[in-house]
């Protein structure tokens, strides 16, 4: 199985730091993975009770029926994970209030390959580590998937993103959010968290939400940010190459704008 070996954060002694209000309905926050899980999952974070937060497991399809005490309406959770659309999830998340985090095809290609070659995954992938594969071809294989080793990209988002489009799942675009970090002190900032945690069981931002947002979205506290992989490749662009976004556009026709990134 593969083992994702990232550093652990300090965020449940932060949340100390400030009053919380109990949830009184259950959230769960799934994601398309490398779209920016942790960032969004440790800024909701800070506004829950840590007794309230499920650390039991990343909740993903497997072991869906294993953990559906998360999803407990007598005794609410904020839990988090990559579930994939299905009849079982549907049903799991009925009564939840549920987001979907997603991002532009084009820059998941590279988050997910920077991933892949860094220390930090341990699996299937171990092979194409120390200059095995080139970067060109990698990012192909992140599109197109490898045979009996990794789906493709059409398969992710069709199963962990589109699925759940048109349904009462939120969607949210990471990218939206960095948007809105980089203005944390605008009117609009406050209006786009205020709409984000409101999705999340938050209805009223308390006074100091501004500071609970730069604790919670400290990228020092994210295993799986860019400068925090163990073992980096350097050499990954930091725009996806013009015939990779073809690639990405034959594969997975009108995805981009499906998700509103064209």
């Amino acid at each position: 199985m593969p083992r994702v070996i990232a550093q652990g954060d300090n965020l449940n002694e932060l949340n100390a730091n400030y009053a919380q209000v109990p949830l009184e309905q259950p959230v769960f926050l799934n994601s398309v993975p490398k779209c920016g899980t942790h960032l969004m999952r440790n800024i909701v974070r800070m506004f829950v009770p840590v007794a309230q937060q499920y650390h039991a497991t990343f909740i993903q399809y497997p072991v869906l029926r294993q953990h559906l005490g998360a999803f407990s309406q007598s005794k609410p959770f904020l839990s988090w994970g990559h579930l994939l659309f299905s009849d079982d999830s549907a049903i799991a998340l009925r009564n939840v209030k549920h987001t979907v985090l997603v991002r532009d095809p084009y820059d998941w290609v590279l988050a997910r390959t920077r991933f892949f070659l860094s220390d930090t995954f341990e699996g299937s992938m171990d092979h194409l580590k120390n200059g095995n594969a080139s970067i060109e071809e990698v990012m192909n294989m992140m599109i197109l998937g490898i045979h009996q080793k990794a789906p493709n990209l059409q398969e992710i988002f069709l199963h962990n993103a589109v699925g759940w489009l048109g349904t009462k799942a939120r969607i949210v675009r990471m990218e939206d959010i960095l948007r809105h970090l980089k203005a944390l002190d605008t009117g609009e900032a406050e209006d786009y968290f205020a709409n984000l945690l409101a999705g999340c069981g938050i209805d009223a931002l308390p006074v100091d939400w501004r500071d609970r947002v730069r604790v919670g979205s400290d990228r020092k506290q994210s295993g799986t940010a860019r400068e925090n992989l163990a073992g980096r490749r350097l050499d990954v662009p930091d725009e996806l190459p013009q015939p990779q976004k073809k690639m990405v556009d034959m594969m997975a026709p009108n995805l981009r704008e499906l998700l509103g990134y064209a």
